[in-house]
């Protein structure tokens, strides 16, 4: 069979049922990427002679004789295609990895369909950017600024790697291919509670192609955490690489090794395993009650640190600040209301997937989607008894993560594959797995009380949460206390009750995600704040701004004994001004009809910059001979869509008087720097962009004194001058963030229709006003789609029932709104170059902000995430609401 791909003929037969996704890929278009094989996203988006097509439903036998168009073929880094240098110029990407489909759509457009862009997109989805700047690149708007010598912070520079991405020549996780490269899959428990009697491989490793088959009797049995921290201890070690009890469906029993993924796919049908099926329980609330069934019940409670494995508590946090109860009693108002926050997904477009390997000298590889390689190669030796530096993890680009890549997912069982094997061995996700078998944001059960004087002043709060972790405590006792810190100590309450459980269940398990329990707790609180201004009839902004913190006051949460975080600067006030400014201007949407309930809410949020206890990173810069660019600037956090390759760059430009384009930046290998704990908790700039400007400033001063010493650059080059740069993430500086929304609320079906949403952030210095402002407009098109409709669904047997994108109800186009962003004017004294972390921070105040938008607009409180619109009209109707009525029976 003859195919014509981007011009060149290849004689191929496909295999029986093979799409054309992957027989692309099989021929070095690696710019065709796979992010869910159900034809959902958009991200394998091919032409096939001059038609838009996904090729992971084209069968690639279709394509015979036709002209096949990929990305890869549509225009080069140096030559592209006016819509991929419209890409370029609009930055129209974050972390890229959905690019491609989106360019190859666009470019397959005729000026009717350019005419209704959010139809003609129905089916490309981006995590990323919020969809403002992919609008942007397909109006030829400009958002790219010049650069300039020393004078790249505070400008709008494009991603170094653009050009790459556009063109999908950019590298992924999966986009190599190592000579003798094995594939994995994997075995999964079909109950939520069981254990393996026995376990027969026999038929598996009968089948031709396969190579090796693990279980539970062939791995290391040591207890661990996939969770990854710079302290390993914060989580529980309650997890084996495989065991021989499953405790959620879908947990990784064994897995196969084969020379085809079809090959490795039938060895797993062919394992026969005898269950013993146990009781289970996937309610919290019920998991703590006596006589429930045990999900770590054979583990020790020091040696894993669990709390109380005999009650499936891991963690709990009960505090006291200053005399609560009289706090309330002094009160002329008290609002106490109840709260609950669903599982969500990250829903990362690359899915995990890692590939290992031994080198010529016997040293283990791994390349891996991770946000943390330095983490993971620690991990890895202590788990496979390896010293640490006979371990490599480095990630390249990494296609989006938002802390569900700050886990080990994947890497234990190809490392130890492909040293049993000794050769390549890859594991890829698929979406379906991505969905009901790797972590979620943690689902929360919420009380929050709060007093106030007739005048406004909090005398009194109270926050008591339950969370459930699911089977594992990857992040869950951290994920708990991090709910109860920044939401309530933004306010200045001297009186303060802090009660919280994380519970295990045998379900998915919880991780991290963006906000990091701030996205649960900040809702809640939010909600009942706003209650409070209602119920005393003030004005809600001018009630926030009467109770947050200010410079000269402590930060009161769990404890009021000081800790290292500190006003660097101060926004939150300019941040409350601009929302209510944004939102009396009179510009937005205008009301649909007379029929609509219109109303406004805004919520705020505070961020610590960085976690507490520490947040190590590394840095090293070099002056290179005779190169193109002219310094060599090595980091150990990764790019996954935060912009940290553009900003680093900046930094070391702005400190040594050049363009950030002279700064070559390598970033995520454990070969190149001593240490990064990595690039979550919104560290990637302030903690590891500390560490960049050290390294510049050292190099920088030691240019300067070979300089007075009469020794040219040229030679200090060939002496390899090197400056180098470390910063431990303390102290920390906080980031505020407030969100406003204007509403129209229609009774009659409860669809919701936001008018306007304005975010205002204090970021401190914005080192990069156009990466920033997507950060931002990102975090919110990511916060509304959990505000509105996303939800990992569990049934009552405890299995994930939302497993493909098509029910997950991720946002689109069409259904997310522009966001207008707003800066503060502050600069940090503690953050590089007055700079404060804007990363996860924008996610965490916009879901309280739109409830209580609905609130306004309503009267009805919704209580529930997410506000689906059936929920809502039944609540409308609940109240009785004119137009809000049940059926007559």
């Amino acid at each position: 069979m003859t195919f014509r791909i981007d011009g060149d003929e290849h004689e191929a037969t496909p295999r029986a049922g093979q799409c054309l996704r992957t027989f692309l890929r099989e021929r070095g278009r690696t710019g065709v990427k796979k992010g869910c094989d159900t034809g959902d996203c958009g991200a394998c988006t091919v032409h096939v002679d001059g038609t838009p097509v996904h090729s992971c439903l084209y069968p690639a036998s279709r394509a015979e004789g036709r002209e096949v168009t990929t990305v890869m073929g549509l225009g080069t880094p140096e030559t592209p295609h006016p819509v991929q240098q419209a890409f370029i110029d609009a930055q129209g990407f974050q972390c890229g990895f959905c690019t491609a489909g989106f360019v190859m759509t666009a470019a397959g457009l005729g000026e009717e369909q350019r005419a209704d862009l959010p139809r003609a997109f129905k089916s490309n989805l981006c995590r990323c950017t919020g969809y403002r700047a992919i609008h942007d690149a397909l109006a030829g708007v400009v958002n790219v600024e010049r650069d300039a010598a020393g004078a790249s912070v505070g400008r709008g520079l494009g991603a170094p790697a653009g050009p790459e991405i556009v063109t999908g020549r950019v590298e992924f996780t999966m986009d190599d291919a190592p000579a003798g490269l094995l594939h994995m899959a994997l075995l999964r428990s079909p109950h939520a509670h069981a254990r393996i009697r026995s376990i027969d491989t026999s038929a598996a490793l009968a089948v031709p192609g396969v190579q090796l088959v693990l279980t539970h009797d062939d791995v290391p049995q040591m207890l661990f955490s996939t969770g990854r921290h710079t302290t390993r201890r914060e989580d529980p070690d309650d997890t084996r690489i495989l065991d021989v009890v499953a405790r959620h469906k879908e947990q990784r029993m064994a897995a196969v090794v084969a020379d085809s993924v079809a090959a490795a796919e039938e060895g797993v049908r062919q394992i026969v395993v005898d269950w013993e099926v146990l009781p289970a329980v996937f309610d919290p609330a019920e998991a703590l009650k006596p006589g429930a069934p045990l999900v770590h019940g054979d583990k020790d409670a020091v040696e894993s640190r669990i709390v109380d494995p005999s009650r499936n508590l891991v963690g709990e946090v009960h505090t006291v600040c200053g005399d609560p109860d009289a706090g309330f009693a002094a009160a002329a108002v008290v609002v106490e209301d109840t709260f609950e926050v669903q599982r969500i997904q990250h829903v990362h477009l690359e899915t995990h997937g890692a590939t290992a390997w031994l080198d010529e000298a016997g040293r283990l590889n791994v390349r891996t989607s991770t946000q943390v390689p330095f983490l993971t190669r620690d991990e890895l030796a202590l788990l496979l008894d390896l010293d640490p530096s006979n371990v490599r993890v480095f990630a390249k680009r990494v296609g989006g993560g938002f802390g569900g890549k700050q886990e080990l997912l994947c890497e234990d069982l190809v490392a130890i594959a492909a040293m049993r094997l000794g050769q390549p061995v890859r594991i890829e996700f698929s979406r379906e797995e991505q969905l009901a078998a790797s972590t979620t944001r943690h689902p929360m059960r919420l009380r929050v009380r709060i007093g106030a004087t007739a005048e406004g002043d909090f005398t009194a709060m109270e926050l008591e949460l339950l969370s459930n972790t699911g089977a594992y405590g990857n992040h869950g006792p951290a994920v708990m206390f991090h709910a109860c810190n920044e939401s309530i100590g933004v306010y200045k309450v001297p009186h303060k009750r802090v009660d919280g459980q994380v519970v295990y269940t045998h379900t998915v398990p919880a991780g991290a995600l963006r906000g990091y329990g701030l996205s649960q707790s900040v809702y809640a609180v939010e909600c009942v704040v706003d209650e409070v201004a209602r119920r005393l009839g003030i004005d809600p902004i001018a009630l926030r701004e009467r109770n947050v913190v200010a410079p000269g006051d402590r930060f009161v949460a769990m404890s009021d004994e000081p800790e290292d975080v500190e006003f660097g600067s101060y926004g939150l006030d300019q941040c409350l001004a601009m929302v209510r400014d944004a939102l009396a201007d009179g510009s937005g949407e205008p009301v649909p009809g007379p029929e609509w309930l219109v109303g406004e809410g805004v919520a705020l949020g505070m961020l610590d910059a960085g976690p507490p206890g520490g947040h190590h990173a590394d840095a090293r810069i070099s002056l290179v001979p005779d190169a193109t660019p002219a310094y060599r600037l090595a980091v150990g956090t990764a790019e996954f869509g935060n912009g940290t390759a553009t900003v680093h760059r900046q930094i070391a430009a702005q400190v040594l008087g050049v363009t950030a384009s002279d700064i070559e930046l390598v970033a995520s290998d454990t070969d190149e720097v001593g240490h990064d704990s990595g690039a979550f908790a919104s560290a990637g700039v302030f903690v590891a962009g500390r560490a960049t400007l050290l390294a510049a400033q050292a190099l920088a001063a030691r240019l300067e004194e070979l300089g007075e010493e009469g020794i040219s650059v040229a030679r200090a080059a060939a002496e390899a001058i090197t400056g180098e740069g470390t910063f431990t993430g303390s102290p920390r500086s906080v980031a505020f963030n407030v969100h406003g929304f204007r509403v129209a609320v229609l009774p009659a079906t409860g669809e919701v229709r936001i008018l306007k949403s304005v975010q205002a952030v204090d970021a401190g210095t914005v080192m990069n006003p156009l990466q920033c402002r997507a950060q931002v407009e990102g975090g919110t098109a990511q916060a509304l789609g959990a505000a509105l409709d996303e939800e990992v669904l569990i049934d009552d047997e405890g299995a994930v029932v939302t497993r493909n994108l098509r029910t997950y109800n991720w946002p689109t186009m069409a259904t997310i709104p522009p966001t207008e962003v707003r800066f503060a004017d502050t600069h940090d004294a503690l953050g590089p170059l007055g700079a404060k972390p804007m990363s996860e921070s924008p996610f965490n105040p916009v879901a309280p902000a739109l409830a209580n938008a609905i609130r306004d607009a309503t009267g009805v409180r919704l209580t529930r995430l997410p506000m689906r619109r059936d929920r809502i009209w039944e609540a409308l109707a609940d109240a009785g609401l004119p137009g809000a009525t049940f059926p007559a029976s």
